[in-house]
């Protein structure tokens, strides 16, 4: 990979992130706040990425893999995430709304999928130098949140959509620049995708095996209370009065990319199960600490349930992904795991979006809609969270599963 390209893929990554990080983490304390929706109803609104997460990668493998260079079909997909963006951010009432934002989510979600697509597709060594372009999206991300929060004050106003637009705008003009990226030709006698394929359906043959299927289990359950965190923090922390929620939230950006460089270390001493249990404990503790914190003396309480992010999402997610790379079969791995990534965050989060905005509007304050009683809110996540890590270390055992028949899987077992 030349020094060009690699410059481009960065810069690709960080406007990538900033543009995705400038509204998600905040628009929770705008609906919640200034356009007065619901616990509910902001609830659904981040469940759009859910639906997007299920129907991207139909969209990526039966029309971008197949059609076009995917540097083109980053231009334009970018370029409608910005308009439709732009265009949620006029809308006060709670259809049209969530509808835009959903045709977003529809234009942004494939995107996600593609960048890494034309990343890895100019790696001469991917492995090594993969995380060095990645980080970058992490750093715009948090670069996002300053700006939002510390810079323009903009957490609870439409300012944090118009700021992710014009990022998109600039993203989509400057995807044309990246190395071209032409489909893949399919390989003569190839068979064609089919839609378990992009569904990772094929590896619903693993559950079979105890362990296997407690994990995918486990990894769903556990999807449900982390949505509390991802909806509804920001609007918490404004509520309560912490200044600069949004610049804030970024340490957990910040202890992210700590703890993904410390990740082998951590395997190592560790183990895969063990961080998995570390991982889903940690969100209990976060959730707890959240109940118990507060703006004034307790406000440590909420710094380190911010900064449990980087335990929270690397021990859980990615150990995830790398548990499933290594037990199933070498011809499952990839639907294995397009299989994680529709029980997380397509199914789990989808329930968890939906559950977080009824429990957030079952603890208003007198019927306030602005007003929460948050100490009872957080315990609920804590509570399931809990409850899934008791599950996970009671059944779960850290072994590969049985390997299939080839008469069942139609392909030698290695």
């Amino acid at each position: 990979m030349t020094p060009s390209i690699r410059l481009r893929l960065s810069i690709m990554m960080f406007l990538q992130y900033f543009a995705w990080g400038a509204w998600t983490v905040t628009m929770g304390t705008y609906l919640l706040q200034t356009l007065r929706f619901s616990g509910e109803q902001t609830g659904l609104a981040y469940g759009t990425a859910s639906i997007a997460a299920i129907v991207s990668p139909l969209f990526v493998g039966l029309v971008v893999d197949r059609w076009f260079a995917s540097q083109r079909a980053l231009a334009v997909l970018f370029l409608l995430s910005a308009a439709t963006l732009y265009y949620a951010s006029l809308q006060t009432a709670f259809v049209p709304f969530y509808v835009a934002l959903l045709v977003h989510m529809l234009c942004f979600m494939p995107t996600i999928a593609l960048s890494n697509a034309v990343a890895f597709c100019h790696m001469d060594k991917p492995q090594q130098q993969f995380p060095g372009v990645r980080v970058l999206g992490t750093i715009g991300w948090i670069a996002a949140g300053w700006l939002v929060g510390y810079v323009l004050h903009a957490e609870a106003v439409a300012t944090q959509f118009h700021v992710s637009a014009i990022a998109l705008v600039v993203l989509g003009l400057f995807s044309l620049a990246l190395p071209h990226t032409p489909p893949l030709p399919r390989a003569e006698g190839a068979q064609k995708p089919s839609l378990r394929d992009f569904l990772g359906l094929d590896a619903l043959q693993l559950m079979r095996d105890r362990s296997f299927a407690i994990f995918m289990i486990g990894s769903l359950l556990v999807c449900i209370p982390l949505q509390f965190y991802y909806a509804f923090t920001n609007g918490f922390l404004n509520e309560i009065g912490v200044p600069n929620a949004a610049g804030k939230m970024t340490f957990g950006q910040m202890s992210e990319i700590a703890f993904m460089l410390a990740m082998p270390l951590f395997f190592r001493r560790l183990g895969i199960k063990a961080m998995l249990l570390i991982g889903m404990a940690a969100w209990a503790a976060r959730y707890l600490l959240f109940a118990m914190g507060d703006s004034g003396e307790l406000m440590w309480m909420l710094y380190l349930g911010i900064l449990l992010h980087g335990v929270c999402y690397d021990f859980f997610f990615v150990s995830g992904q790398i548990y499933v790379d290594r037990e199933a079969p070498a011809h499952l791995r990839a639907s294995a795991q397009g299989f994680l990534t529709l029980v997380t965050w397509g199914v789990g989060m989808l329930i968890g979006s939906w559950l977080s905005g009824r429990v957030v509007d079952a603890y208003r304050a007198g019927g306030d809609p602005v007003t929460h009683d948050w100490s009872q809110i957080w315990l609920v996540p804590a509570i399931g969270a809990a409850a899934v890590f008791l599950l996970f270390a009671l059944f779960f055992r850290d072994r590969a599963p049985k390997r299939l028949p080839e008469s069942e899987t139609g392909a030698s077992t290695p």
